[in-house]
């Protein structure tokens, strides 16, 4: 259970605060959001309020924030349709009635001649069995109702298209932005409560029984030199350690302003494939507010960098897919993550956050980085793509990613089942 509400809460955290990246700058730019989702698929649960839809949707795959331009709009009036109008205290219409008139017997009902809910906001057509030509201005917040469900119009300085190539491109790329500024966030959080690991080999814990509870490591000894190597920083002590699996090295720290020789012997361990050595000891932590901001990003550098790293080997056939993990492969690893403690938690969640931030920012069509590279060529273009065929892309793009998904989710499945 334990697991269950701690994947929950990572997966709803990463969606979130990708999502509110889109939705924010969508706002700020003017853009109509029509929907925030967290989640694909059926909804579970919905609230609307002001202009936006907010849900929560059945499959942990995701979410989206629907903007209004970026999909064709739904409403489309035909000449020689029949609709029906309802009007605000201004005589403007505030609501267009698509289908089941009878349902609304207040309402004016025309025939169409001509419509333009996109730049001048009119309605041009007949009362049944007139010939009188009416003119009916819209408000830009009108509603139209189609099958008893409201959603508002878009005029078209509300769309996506009509803002400006900056501002369509920092609503695409708010959302990988937030994901990187929550990283930073989770790694900052870590090292105000946990502490910043020590620039120098400093030891914190020694383990019990361990090796090096054997040779005589104390809590706060600074490990100088191995073998007659000096030694200044935490990797090139694991790394000479690593490397020395059941091979006795002789070691000098200083305690207590003095230097006393030690020998240790590493102990073996089977560790991704390889062989390391271990002796049983964890770098010390130091809690400082100067030394956690500086970490904080140094440590999502880090991951950025190791995670763009496996992206090239993937690319030149270095990483097969079938290393790679969907939601069921996420999960599991996260059972793993929460039975070693909140701190680790922490970590994997950051780890997942950039992650996701890198993996919406590639070139790939349906995801943040294909929309952008879209507004780029329409930056060098000096026009934009046509429209019809952006969607059908994305639409095409997107249709891969899901059996990406669903052959990597396969993959996950054979792993811990079969």
């Amino acid at each position: 259970m334990n697991t269950i509400i701690a994947f929950i809460l990572m997966f709803g955290l990463l969606v979130f605060v990708h999502e509110f990246g889109h939705f924010i700058f969508a706002k700020k730019a003017g853009m109509l959001v029509r929907e925030f989702a967290i989640g694909m698929g059926p909804k579970v649960f919905s609230i609307k309020k002001s202009e936006t839809l907010y849900t929560i949707r059945l499959l942990p795959l995701g979410g989206y924030v629907r903007v209004a331009g970026e999909d064709p709009e739904i409403v489309d009036l035909k000449a020689g349709q029949h609709i029906g109008l309802e009007f605000n205290s201004q005589g403007n219409v505030n609501k267009i009635i698509v289908n089941n008139k009878s349902k609304h017997p207040n309402s004016r009902v025309i025939e169409v001649e001509r419509a333009d809910l996109d730049h001048r906001l009119v309605i041009e057509g007949y009362e049944v069995d007139e010939e009188e030509k009416l003119f009916f201005n819209i408000d830009p917040q009108a509603v139209y109702v189609m099958d008893e469900n409201e959603t508002q119009i878009a005029p078209y300085d509300r769309q996506f298209a009509s803002k400006t190539k900056r501002q369509r491109a920092m609503q695409l790329f708010a959302g990988p932005l937030m994901n990187f500024l929550l990283t930073v966030v989770i790694f900052l959080v870590l090292g105000l409560l946990q502490g910043v690991p020590a620039n120098n080999a400093l030891i914190g814990d020694v383990l019990e029984d361990s090796p090096a509870a054997e040779a005589g490591f104390q809590k706060g000894d600074e490990v100088v030199q191995i073998e007659g190597s000096t030694i200044s920083t935490w990797n090139q002590f694991q790394t000479l350690v690593q490397d020395s699996p059941e091979e006795e090295l002789a070691m000098t720290v200083i305690r207590d302003n003095e230097r006393v020789d030690l020998t240790v012997v590493p102990a073996r361990l089977e560790a991704q494939d390889r062989v390391v050595g271990q002796v049983g000891v964890q770098i010390a932590l130091e809690k400082s507010v100067f030394k956690a901001v500086p970490y904080s990003i140094e440590q999502t550098y880090s991951w950025a960098k190791m995670i763009l790293v496996n992206l090239g080997m993937l690319v030149t056939g270095q990483f097969s897919i079938d290393m790679l993990s969907g939601p069921v492969g996420i999960y599991d690893v996260t059972d793993q993550v929460v039975q070693t403690g909140f701190y680790n938690f922490l970590t994997w969640t950051a780890a997942l956050s950039v992650n996701l931030g890198i993996i919406n920012l590639l070139p790939l069509p349906a995801l943040d980085g294909g929309r952008l590279m879209f507004v780029g060529l329409e930056a060098v273009r000096g026009k934009p793509i046509d429209p019809q065929k952006e969607g059908i892309v994305h639409f095409i793009g997107f249709a891969l990613l899901m059996l990406l998904m669903i052959v990597v989710t396969w993959n996950d499945i054979q792993r811990l089942f079969l």
